[in-house]
């Protein structure tokens, strides 16, 4: 295998092969690799920020196999080139962000070791200085700087501190909803009388029930999973898939919970389950988040993935919030928040259907446990009021179908050959009476379909990492997607690079 740096870059973080897997992939995410990316670090900052201090970088890793090993030699690389860490052990990626804004930290960066969700044999690193999480030019200026290997040597190495920044981050998360909350008779234990599971998946999320949940006056019992263990015995820790959903439902019910918990690998994401078992994730979490932002930033624009569903829409402007449907990826999601705000257009919610939610009044940072904490504090004030949070959800109106196909694009050039597919298709929904292109388009293309031609809407875009283009269809009647589906067969017969077979085979 030739070894290429720049196949690391996933976006604006960095994703490799860390262990042999189960199809025998070759690694590139070795300890020898994640060293020189440690001391890459400190070039890129002195670059950016200072050419001469002495840096403190904050550590951490998630659950995974090689998160020990990787922490390691990420730490070698960094004392090497004479800065000091803070290895704080077990973290989450939204903590290792708040070690640069924190008085009890004050790091100039904080790396994250984790690779979210993906299978066991993975890792990868997020980098984060008190300005936020780097960006796709800053990896790729990063990877080429470890590529280069041009490191000047220094008279003196650095040094590594053991720190448990988790506590910390969980007593933060503490005083926030209990100050929220303030709860006139229960100020400490606002949740008290809620019972409130948590399904961690093995990652790292398991500290929030104990940590914080528990510290809440919340009743636990019946939270599962929250041993660390990165073989990810019981399933998946991702928001997005659907036995790890069913799994916490399933705890929600046994246990009679008022609310039941999922956090993925590194706590950046997360989703809820109701007391009647019902999954609030993807639409229905962007709903209810809305609902509570819209309540205290009235107007307040709400950005979101490309998606989203058209009730979803109307749910947010009969909240009196604008919604503002932009492209997949967190980090596009929260830039054009930032941007929004910047023009003048108060922005307070940047949320992916994927889980990732960021806040304005929390840096807009993507972060599960301030995601749950924002939920939890209005949980416990309706709780006082005999309420429950699925009434924020009343009035969202939900498709009668949805479903995403993923066609494969058999092409060496996919990227060229997928935006060759886009472009012609905008030119064939001209000829079908009944689409219309929606008017904003800022990835892919979505078409509108009328109550005779499919009753809902489309939206064909390229992935962002794969060979794939993804096809998201929602009808508000039953069999509706058939209908949709049958007449963009009709379209992508003419490409035969195209693997359309899950088209073919839907309903048939």
């Amino acid at each position: 295998m030739t070894f290429s740096w720049k196949d690391l870059q996933n976006g604006s973080d960095i994703r490799g092969i860390a262990l042999p897997g189960i199809r025998g992939e070759d690694v590139n995410l070795s300890p020898d690799v994640v060293t020189r990316l440690g001391m890459a670090l400190v070039v890129w900052y002195h670059k950016h920020f200072s050419s001469d201090k002495k840096i403190l970088v904050s550590v951490g890793i998630d659950s995974r196999l090689s998160g020990p090993e990787l922490k390691k030699a990420f730490c070698k690389g960094l004392i090497s080139m004479g800065a000091d860490v803070l290895d704080f052990g077990l973290a989450t990626t939204p903590a290792m962000f708040m070690s640069t804004v924190d008085d009890h930290t004050q790091c100039d960066a904080a790396v994250m070791i984790t690779a979210s969700h993906l299978p066991f044999n993975r890792n990868g690193l997020k980098f984060f200085t008190s300005k936020g999480g780097f960006e796709k030019a800053d990896i790729t200026e990063l990877l080429s700087i470890a590529e280069k290997g041009d490191f000047t040597s220094v008279t003196e190495q650095g040094n590594i501190s053991h720190f448990n920044y988790l506590e910390i981050y969980a007593e933060y998360l503490v005083h926030l909803i209990r100050d929220k909350v303030n709860h006139t008779q229960y100020y400490e234990t606002p949740l008290k009388g809620l019972k409130i599971i948590v399904d961690a998946g093995n990652g790292a999320g398991g500290f929030f029930a104990s940590k914080v949940l528990a510290v809440l006056g919340a009743d636990t019992n019946g939270s599962q999973y929250l041993e660390p263990d990165g073989h990810f015995p019981n399933h998946i820790p991702n928001p997005e898939d659907e036995e790890a959903m069913q799994a916490v439902q399933r705890a929600t019910l046994q246990n009679k919970a008022d609310l039941g918990i999922i956090f993925d690998t590194d706590v950046d994401r997360a989703a809820i389950v109701g007391k009647d078992g019902a999954c609030i994730n993807r639409n229905r979490l962007i709903a209810l988040l809305s609902s509570i932002i819209l309540e205290e930033h009235p107007g307040s624009y709400i950005v979101t993935d490309s998606v989203t569903s058209e009730g979803l829409s109307a749910f947010i402007e009969s909240h009196k919030g604008h919604h503002h449907r932009f492209k997949r990826g967190y980090k596009n999601v929260i830039n054009e928040a930032v941007r929004l705000n910047n023009e003048g257009r108060p922005c307070w919610l940047a949320i992916e259907t994927s889980g990732h939610a960021a806040f304005k009044e929390n840096y807009f940072l993507d972060d599960g446990a301030f995601l749950i904490a924002k939920v939890l504090i209005k949980l416990a004030k309706m709780h006082q009021q005999g309420r429950n949070i699925e009434q924020l959800l009343e009035n969202l109106v939900e498709p009668a179908e949805a479903k995403e196909f993923r066609i494969k694009v058999n092409d060496e050039h996919f990227a060229l050959y997928g935006r060759k597919v886009i472009d012609a298709l905008e030119y064939f929904i001209r000829d079908v009476r009944g689409w219309k292109k929606a008017k904003e388009n800022y990835e892919g293309i979505r078409v509108s379909c009328d109550k005779n031609t499919g009753n809902g809407w489309f939206l064909l875009r390229l992935s962002l990492h794969d060979p794939v283009l993804p096809l998201n269809i929602e009808s508000d009647e039953k069999d509706g997607i058939i209908v949709i589906v049958r007449k963009l067969i009709d379209f992508f017969k003419s490409f035969d690079k195209l693997d359309i077979s899950s088209l073919l085979n839907y309903k048939r």
